[in-house]
């Protein structure tokens, strides 16, 4: 890189998945709030998949030589499973976020589960299936085997897109009629009641190989079971860092450390977990590209600890290329 020039740091947002508005809110705040030191160019990927540079579409390959580092803002499917990590590694592009493997086992819940339970971190009770094992003795069997309420969710994605709470086999069809819309695999898992917490982690911040952010009970509007996408893109979520006690604030902490190094993952990631009053804390899943629009999760617990969005970027992208 030229230090005697602004650094040129692409912004990927938008993209193919159903998360392409939250990635143009993630996108929007990244290009906001870079310090000085910066020259960000928005990297336009409409619903295609085809990339676009001040308004004109552009092969990657025809981008990558006016920009120094790229900054993948990117949600969901192609931006967070490891596609366009590979299209930036193969043309040796320094990027922000993981590696392609950590990135597609992150994304894939069946598989990070599997990694998880091997770290000894606990994860609510699930069966996964396939969109071609659907049939009546399918949905009879899984309505069986779990306790009730379940919770239904695509076996890929974020933003609490497809995720239902069922009770009866007709909930549970339409649900997963519902998830199937978002991927071929589909998770039912137990409910476990309790508050909703995340934790934001970053690597080697403030002096620590992973720092923990506050941990944050997410406040679900009244009457819901679970956070919606609408309730997340329209801000509607309440965040209290004081409701839980030290003790579950420290187990969440150990959790969403362990989880981000359990998943081998870089930079930067957010873990969401339960933490029933009982059993404990339940690690659900974890984002290694958290949304960080104003007001989200991630923003929140750096405003509490006294860091900002634009401190962050640049310790992020100080450390761009480095593995963890």
């Amino acid at each position: 890189m030229n230090m005697s020039s602004p650094i040129r740091v692409a912004v990927l947002r938008g993209g193919p998945s159903h998360e392409y508005d939250v990635s143009l809110h993630t996108g929007g705040e990244v290009l906001k709030h870079l310090p000085p030191q910066y020259k960000g160019i928005d990297i336009f990927i409409d619903t295609n998949g085809v990339w676009h540079m001040n308004g004109a579409p552009k092969t990657p390959d025809k981008i990558f030589p006016h920009v120094d580092v790229v900054w993948n803002a990117l949600h969901g499917h192609y931006g967070e499973d490891g596609k366009v990590h590979h299209i930036l590694e193969m043309h040796g592009m320094p990027h922000t976020g993981s590696p392609v493997l950590p990135s597609a086992l992150g994304m894939n819940k069946v598989l990070s589960k599997n990694i998880f339970a091997k770290y000894g971190i606990r994860t609510p009770h699930s069966i996964a299936v396939h969109k071609d094992e659907m049939s009546s003795g399918k949905i009879h069997e899984i309505f069986s085997t779990l306790p009730h309420p379940a919770i239904v969710k695509p076996a890929s994605g974020g933003s609490s897109l497809g995720v239902k709470v069922v009770q009866t086999i007709p909930e549970l069809l339409s649900a997963l009629e519902e998830a199937f819309a978002y991927g071929e695999k589909v998770i039912v898992e137990e409910y476990i009641s309790g508050r909703e917490a995340t934790c934001g982690v970053i690597a080697g911040f403030r002096d620590e190989n992973l720092y923990a952010l506050p941990v944050l009970e997410v406040k679900k509007p009244a009457g819901d079971t679970h956070h919606t996408f609408d309730h997340k893109m329209e801000n509607t979520a309440v965040f209290d860092h004081q409701s839980l006690t030290a003790l579950e604030k420290a187990e969440a902490k150990r959790v969403a450390i362990l989880a981000h190094r359990a998943l081998g993952l870089s930079h930067y990631s957010r873990a969401d977990m339960i933490v029933h009053p009982k059993r404990g804390v339940f690690l659900l899943e974890v984002n290694s590209q958290p949304s960080l629009k104003e007001g989200g999760a991630f923003t929140h617990g750096l405003e509490h600890i006294g860091s900002s969005l634009s401190h962050f970027l640049d310790h992020v992208l100080g450390r761009t290329g480095k593995a963890v």
